[in-house]
């Protein structure tokens, strides 16, 4: 007889871990709380507007390829990804705006335009991002980590010391570059993760070699076809996907999970259980009758969620020509923005605004002369209590007021659909501890960039996936997630002697 495991949630994680084990001939059966999988990567549309909810940009096109092989597929066969130049519109406060390109000598000629003396330090530091990258194949991207001491296990000394694990993603940049600028956009590429340049390792700068190197993609007919693409596998795979069937609780006995209770009332057993709704929230909500639930939710106070979010999807009937498909307006001082958000917990003055609009890579996005803007602006994860309805309305206005400011003339005027999600609406629909977008934010004081282990510490085969887990936040990394925990999974099966195959 088949092992029987549970996927709770069908974020991208869960349906990754899903895929994964169905291929090694587990019987999945995943349970999705809200009326469609997908989790915080899904769609809304209204008056001839499409929208991706969560996810925009998509790198590391390898990990969705590698999970679909795992199945004995071709990514190939149910997706159309296609790399986008520029890869991002920057706009700053004091007029300059660069693009961002993944052909080498057109960014070097962008670099070129307002710092010349910064060309050799941007390939030095493009090399420096590599080799980190490198590094991180045999280990961060290979398997699911714990801690330090697992990464010790898979490196030298050296390799190690060449992560930089004494400087922080920012000051790694100082190293190399010298305009403020240039600064900026290589600091914010670790908001990919949620996380604050002052505070996150260094190890993240090899996320300018993900940019720059691998390149920016764009899924054909929007990032939900991720979603749609996975479901076509986990149907052909047998895989039963069940929605509007919230879990409430984790039944368990001597240590191990024996099986959920929906909603409904409905008891279903599992020999594994695997969440997708993150670490933190499945102990505080789905054992909080576990003797050891609140031991382990203590032990974990130093990983923090990372930010949470005002998103606003807007239908504009005009078209903004000094536009790209991925947008981002700065903030005026960086340090203070990220200050705001990661130290006093609350929202930035000035935020970095981003917009994308799919509709100036896929025109049947929006209807004709209009354009989908998705706008985000990141924000602390929500504190006890805390209700963003009381003041996501004055946030609006700041951001709007920033996007006039730079250039997107009487935009107010050209909305002709919205819809707003706070960090209250986050919490709700995916349970996210804060509202977190991201799951866990990487400090290198606090937590070392690490992330929380996918094998729970409570329950003997209860595991963990999506972005509070290894290797993190974003489509590639929790796509890795699931694949890197149903390793985890296999690898103490064929201990226990319990793996069927």
């Amino acid at each position: 007889m088949k092992t029987k495991v549970i996927v709770i949630g069908g974020g991208i994680g869960g349906l990754s871990s899903a895929i994964s084990l169905a291929s090694e001939g587990y019987q999945v059966q995943v349970l999705e709380a809200n009326e469609r999988i997908g989790g915080k990567c899904n769609i809304r549309s209204g008056s001839g507007y499409t929208f991706d909810t969560g996810p925009s940009i998509l790198t590391m096109p390898w990990t969705l390829e590698q999970l679909f092989t795992r199945a004995g597929r071709k990514l190939s066969d149910y997706l159309t990804i296609k790399r986008i130049e520029p890869q991002w519109r920057t706009f700053f406060e004091d007029g300059v705006s660069i693009d961002l390109k993944g052909d080498l000598p057109d960014m070097l000629a962008e670099i070129d335009k307002i710092s010349p003396e910064d060309k050799s330090g941007f390939l030095d530091y493009l090399h420096y991002s590599s080799q980190i990258y490198e590094l991180c194949t045999k280990s961060f991207y290979q398997k699911s980590l714990s801690g330090l001491k697992d990464l010790r296990t898979l490196h030298s000394f050296k390799d190690l010391l060449a992560m930089d694990p004494m400087k922080s993603m920012n000051q790694a940049t100082k190293k190399y570059i010298r305009d403020p600028h240039i600064q900026q956009f290589l600091d914010f590429l670790v908001m990919y993760v949620g996380s604050s340049p002052y505070q996150a390792p260094a190890v993240l700068s090899q996320l300018a070699y993900v940019q720059f190197g691998l390149g920016v993609h764009y899924v054909e007919g929007g990032m939900y076809n991720i979603i749609r693409a996975m479901e076509r596998v986990l149907h052909e795979l047998d895989v039963e996907i069940c929605t509007n069937a919230r879990v409430e609780r984790i039944i368990e006995s001597d240590g191990r999970a024996q099986s959920v209770q929906l909603a409904s009332g409905e008891i279903v057993g599992a020999d594994i259980i695997v969440s997708n709704l993150e670490v933190i929230p499945t102990y505080n909500q789905l054992l909080s009758k576990a003797p050891k639930a609140a031991q382990e939710v203590k032990k974990l106070s130093n990983y923090e969620p990372s930010v949470s979010g005002l998103v606003l999807l807007l239908g504009i009937n005009h078209t903004y020509p000094q536009l790209a498909h991925h947008n981002f307006f700065f903030s005026k001082d960086p340090k203070l923005e990220f200050k705001q958000i990661f130290e006093e917990k609350r929202p930035a003055d000035d935020p970095t605004v981003y917009v994308g609009i799919s509709s100036k890579s896929d025109p049947l996005q929006a209807p004709i002369g209009a354009e989908n803007h998705f706008v985000l602006t990141h924000v602390p994860p929500l504190k006890d209590g805390e209700n963003w309805d009381l003041y996501k309305d004055t946030y609006r206005e700041t951001v709007l007021t920033k996007l006039e400011r730079n250039g997107l003339t009487k935009i107010r005027e050209h909305i002709e659909f919205e819809y707003v999600f706070t960090p209250n609406d986050l919490n709700k629909l995916y349970g996210s501890n804060g509202g977190s977008i991201y799951g866990v934010a990487a400090d290198r004081k606090t937590n070392g960039g690490f992330k929380i282990p996918s094998r729970s510490q409570v329950l003997s085969n209860l595991y963990f996936v999506g972005g509070s887990t290894h290797p993190g936040g974003g489509v590639p990394m929790v796509t890795l997630s699931g694949q890197l925990t149903a390793d985890l999974i296999l690898e103490d099966e064929l201990q226990s002697g319990r793996y069927t195959g």
